[in-house]
């Protein structure tokens, strides 16, 4: 990608109308487009990190045996009905609307009701489960207060997956094995030492405690008690001595934070298949209620917590697994010798497949850097008439600000090895 040729821009206004550090900066960057409050547009870069975090988490869906489908947005009346979910007074935070005859239609908020919907023509015998499925989609919720940029949206993007089992201990194994899919994800994202599993109300979904993944910010909404040595936290809103007793925590080894929900997964036991009328037959041809299980992660959340989480006084500090690529070059001149030489490193690093912006606007180099650091991609390598002078290229690395001189071989090297 050439920034010549990129329609989006760079500002260096601070958006008045936003006081999400992630939003400014991504607005800045030319990652975002605010429509409105909680409504964003992403660009082509701020899209490239969008699919990067969605791949790492279909990557570990799929690795647990996840099937990823697509849902419909709209959802019919009858169907929410059934599981008494329609009421408002049920579920307070949707949007609805009506169809030209009359028909009410509920806007995607959660799927369990049409999911299993979905699965009641594929699901009779034994033989037919356990089941993952899941997929990544656009969602919408009546926010009343929509804020934090990325962080609390009226329409975002959600990967929200389902398990189907034929026995609680199944369901126990099927839940546990998303849970450690949940912490590679994290892992991956570069947020692993800082989000924690959280132990939650189960709100709309189930009696059970649910799980959250709460990483830990000093902007976050969420008020969390930490179990440093266990590694697992409370959420206040269940803070009490019951909870702790049954949770087999210790009030006094508790450390209060601050922390942002990324993450969620519910024990659904047999609310919504029994309500639908979904069974399977077992081996004796008896039929037996299906156990679910629920598992959220917030996709364009997870850009808005990494945008913020990592970002410095310069601008963003995106981590390599989500980038929108992983070198910018700055060509510093237009003599023709710099420019083939700048050319030439924007091809080879194609050919090798690595994930290259090429810098080559008629700028000056403070503003060049100073874009290459508000982007925030991982490296920056400077192509100029040194370059030419040394055939060897200078590179900032944009986490630490460590400068080095390296080979276009060790350049190569060391940028593959960082992808690897």
């Amino acid at each position: 990608m050439k920034l010549s040729l990129l329609f989006t821009k760079t500002s260096k206004t601070v958006p008045s109308d936003e006081t999400a550090r992630n939003a400014q900066l991504l607005i800045q960057a030319g990652y975002i487009h605010k429509e409105m409050a909680g409504v964003y547009a992403y660009t082509p870069l701020g899209l490239q990190v969008l699919e990067n975090i969605k791949q790492i988490v279909r990557e570990e869906m799929n690795a647990i045996g996840g099937q990823e489908v697509m849902m419909t947005a709209l959802q019919p009346r009858e169907l929410w009905e059934k599981t008494d979910r329609w009421d408002d007074k049920k579920v307070d935070n949707w949007f609805k609307t009506k169809l030209a005859n009359g028909s009410e239609l509920g806007v995607g908020l959660t799927h369990e009701e049409p999911i299993v919907d979905l699965l009641s023509n594929y699901v009779n015998s034994y033989k037919d489960l356990p089941i993952f499925v899941y997929q990544i989609q656009t969602k919408f919720r009546n926010e009343l207060r929509a804020k934090s940029g990325l962080l609390r949206g009226r329409e975002f993007i959600m990967k929200d997956m389902y398990s189907l089992a034929r026995t609680q201990e199944e369901h126990e194994d099927l839940y546990e094995k998303a849970v450690a899919a949940y912490y590679r994800v994290y892992e991956r994202l570069g947020l692993g030492d800082v989000t924690v599993r959280t132990y939650a109300d189960g709100g709309i979904f189930t009696p059970r405690f649910s799980d959250e993944f709460q990483t830990l910010s000093t902007i976050g909404e969420d008020t969390i008690f930490v179990d440093e040595e266990k590694k697992v936290a409370i959420n206040q809103e269940i803070m009490s001595d019951e909870s702790l007793q049954k949770l087999g925590l210790n009030k006094d080894k508790l450390v209060e934070k601050h922390a942002i929900e990324v993450g969620n997964t519910f024990h659904l036991e047999t609310k919504y298949t029994d309500a639908l009328d979904v069974y399977y037959d077992d081996e004796k041809g008896q039929r037996q209620s299906i156990i679910m299980g629920c598992y959220g992660i917030g996709v364009s959340r997870l850009m808005g917590v990494i945008a913020e989480h990592f970002a410095d006084e310069n601008g963003l500090v995106w981590p390599t697994s989500v980038a929108p690529a992983q070198v910018i070059i700055c060509r510093m001149g237009t003599e023709v010798e710099v420019v083939k030489k700048a050319e030439e490193l924007y091809g080879a690093l194609q050919e090798q497949k690595i994930g290259v912006i090429y810098d080559d606007r008629d700028a000056r180099p403070g503003e060049k850097f100073g874009d290459a650091d508000l982007l925030g991609i991982p490296y920056r390598v400077i192509v100029g008439k040194k370059t030419l002078e040394t055939s060897v290229y200078e590179v900032k690395v944009r986490s630490s600000g460590e400068i080095s001189e390296l080979s276009l071989d060790s350049l190569i090297q060391l940028l593959r090895s960082e992808n690897s």
